[in-house]
C-alpha cells in the first residue's frame, strides 16, 4: 500500500537551480510518487552586498520552472551564503524528508571540493547530488 503523505523534499542549488539536469532529476523524483519540493538558494553574493537581490532573481527565474517539471507548487527561500549554514538553518524550522544537492560540475563546483554532500548527510537526512555535465565544446 502507497503512502498519500508527500515526501517533502529540499532542492539546494545556486547557479544550477534553472539547469536541465536538475529539472530532469526533478521530474524523475516527481515520477516516483508524491512530492512537495523547496527550493533553497543560499545568496552567495550577501556576505560581500548586504543588500544581495541574487537569490532572489535565481528563486524568479528557477521555481516556475521547477514547478512546470514537478507538476506541483515548489517554495523557494533565500538562505545564508554558506550553503550548510542555510541548509542548517531551514532543518530547524521545516521537516524534510531527503535533500537533492544540485552543483556545478566537480572540475569548478566548490560545494563538491569541500565535501558538501557529505555534510549534509551528517544532519542525518538521505542526500543526492545532480551535477551539470561539463561542457562539450571548449568555452571562451
Amino acid at each position: 500500500m502507497e503512502s498519500s503523505t508527500p515526501t517533502r523534499v529540499l532542492i539546494v542549488a545556486n547557479r544550477t537551480a534553472a539547469t536541465p539536469t536538475l529539472f530532469d532529476r526533478v521530474r524523475a523524483r516527481a515520477d516516483e510518487g508524491p512530492c512537495e519540493f523547496t527550493l533553497l538558494v543560499p545568496d552567495l553574493h550577501r556576505s560581500a552586498d548586504p543588500d544581495s537581490k541574487e537569490g532572489g532573481i535565481i528563486l524568479e527565474l528557477a521555481v516556475p520552472l521547477l514547478e512546470q517539471a514537478s507538476g506541483e507548487h515548489v517554495e523557494g527561500i533565500v538562505g545564508d551564503p554558506d550553503p550548510e549554514a542555510a541548509v542548517r538553518a531551514l532543518l530547524a524550522e521545516q521537516e524534510f524528508d531527503e535533500i537533492l544537492v544540485s552543483t556545478l560540475p566537480p572540475r569548478v563546483s566548490r560545494w563538491l571540493s569541500g565535501d558538501l554532500p557529505g555534510r549534509l548527510r551528517e544532519l542525518g537526512k538521505p542526500v543526492s547530488v545532480v551535477t551539470t555535465p561539463e561542457a562539450s565544446r571548449p568555452l571562451a
